[in-house]
């Protein structure tokens, strides 16, 4: 019997080969767990949800403040798929949108898919294998297509205030609450009137010592008609699941029946904002309190807020409203723009993320290894909100102009990863290896998008908002309805793409036309 072969040193210490997979995807929030069900339903079962939390739940896991709360209908902000019979409230708290995401993770099999703890640090085209490499904390992964669902309420936005590394107390962001630190009796400072500070202004008010709220710029505020859901409503939805889908299809109709006044009649939002108007009135006897309050530009333009204790917690007795933004910190003492001094223990920043300059732009790298923030130096921008010249078979979840402004992003988290699906369909279908938009197509896309939004309220609505970027280009709110954006991403149209070849290891990628690679 022959003996086998002794184990070299060389031989024992091989690396192991890096895992190719047909998908990696960025992200475990609704968008991630979305195009894993997706993928799965579609027989694709090679993908992993690359993770760099321990968990799942995207910015419903990192936001755990007091008071944290969803905007929209429950019901409306769940997936078409995974309907949700039990919903608490008519407007969910965090904590039970999180439980939600997990057991989305569970029901629809994707455990296995998730790496933990594996924060993507760079992802690279490879034009000679076309293919991405992924590099994470947690090692690397080779990929046929690469889809960001990091979405762009990630990573939190904290201004750079001079002397706030001096501050002696404590200091975080809203979306990185510390639990473990007592507000109890404390002076603390929020900075920033935004959907963040609406939630936990009225939450910790109650229990602080002194409440300091610095807002450059007030929002206007709608009350908000939450109520218990029965226990019959409940029992209904479950045992008659049509019931649950009416329900949703009602919410879903009232919202899109808002869209034109948003972003083609903003006079429309007249009547809104008379009802804003009362809400102060109500909230607010103090005529000197009331001004600072009530902005200067029309309904809309900037987030609305839904609140029925955001104004009686601005009123309390314990709490001041600098209508000033913070401009410098000496020690404990917090300098408003205004130069008012104010001695706080603790600072809070309801300042929020980094949304026209997404981070996962300077660690994504495409064709000659350009990188997606070079790419977007003047303004986000994709085809249909979801691909970008240059990046070969990079989809995007949440990509530039696929925000709402007033109704349920899972609607347009759906309505993409129809286009995903149908993008890698078209893939298999053609033979080709990749695809990326033509430039003309790219271009004739945000050239009409941003001709659209000069019509829109947040355009001429006379404020300045996080939608904007550096350049007042609002590269975050799609100018329609959802519906509309449904159909714009029902199937991918070839005419728009370049498709590359499969080629040798050693031969560069060669981009050809659909009919070539069809032919």
């Amino acid at each position: 019997m022959a003996s086998s072969p002794k184990r070299t040193k060389q031989t024992a210490e091989r690396p192991e080969p890096t895992p190719h997979v047909r998908v990696a995807v960025i992200g475990s929030g609704f968008g991630g767990l979305g195009a894993g069900v997706r993928l799965r339903r579609a027989g694709i079962t090679d993908f992993v949800i690359l993770e760099r939390a321990a968990s799942v739940g995207g910015t419903w896991r990192d936001n755990s403040y007091p008071g944290c709360a969803c905007d929209v209908p429950s019901h409306l902000y769940s997936f078409s798929f995974a309907p949700n019979p039990e919903w608490p409230r008519s407007f969910s708290f965090q904590p039970d949108i999180r439980a939600y995401l997990e057991r989305v993770a569970d029901t629809f099999g994707l455990r296995p898919h998730l790496r933990f703890n594996a924060e993507v640090t760079e992802a690279r085209w490879d034009e000679q294998r076309n293919q991405w490499q992924v590099t994470t904390a947690a090692g690397q992964w080779t990929a046929d297509a690469l889809v960001s669902a990091a979405g762009p309420l990630a990573d939190p936005q904290i201004p750079a205030v001079p002397g706030l590394a001096d501050f002696p107390g404590k200091v975080f962001h809203s979306s990185r609450w510390d639990h473990d630190f007592d507000l109890t009796g404390k002076r603390v400072a929020i900075v920033g009137t935004g959907a963040s500070a609406a939630q936990i202004v009225p939450a910790i008010q109650p229990k602080v010592g002194r409440l300091t709220v610095f807002q450059r710029t007030p929002a206007w505020v709608l009350p908000r008609a939450d109520r218990e859901i029965s226990g019959v409503e409940k029992w209904l939805h479950s045992a008659v699941p049509a019931t649950g889908k009416l329900r949703r299809a009602v919410l879903f109709g009232l919202r899109e029946l808002q869209v034109d006044a948003f972003v083609r009649r903003p006079g429309a939002l007249r009547l809104v904002q008379q009802l804003a108007v009362r809400n102060i009135e109500r909230g607010v006897k103090d005529p000197e309190l009331r001004a600072k309050l009530t902005p200067d530009y029309r309904i809309g333009c900037k987030r609305i807020l839904l609140s029925n204790t955001y104004y009686p917690a601005l009123a309390a007795a314990n709490t001041e409203v600098v209508a000033a933004g913070l401009a410098e910190v000496r020690g404990s003492t917090l300098v408003d723009a205004q130069g008012g001094e104010h001695e706080v223990d603790a600072v809070i920043f309801g300042t929020g993320f980094h949304v026209t300059d997404m981070p996962i732009g300077e660690r994504v790298f495409g064709v000659d290894g350009r990188s997606l923030r070079e790419e977007w130096k003047n303004g986000m921008e994709a085809l249909r909100g979801s691909t970008v010249r240059g990046f070969p078979n990079l989809f995007f979840v949440i990509g530039p102009n696929t925000g709402l402004g007033n109704s349920s992003m899972i609607l347009m988290i759906e309505a993409q990863l129809n286009y995903l699906i149908d993008a890698l369909k078209t893939l298999d279908g053609t033979g080709a290896a990749a695809m990326q938009p033509t430039a003309q197509a790219q271009r004739r896309w945000n050239l009409e998008l941003q001709h659209r939004m000069t019509r829109t309220v947040w355009t001429t609505g006379g404020c300045r908002s996080w939608y904007l970027d550096d350049q007042g280009k609002n590269t975050v709110l799609w100018p329609g309805s959802t519906s509309s954006f449904r159909r714009a991403t029902q199937q991918v149209d070839l005419a728009e793409y370049e498709l590359i070849k499969h080629t040798a290891p050693a031969t560069p990628a060669t981009p050809v036309s659909p009919q070539e690679v069809s032919a």
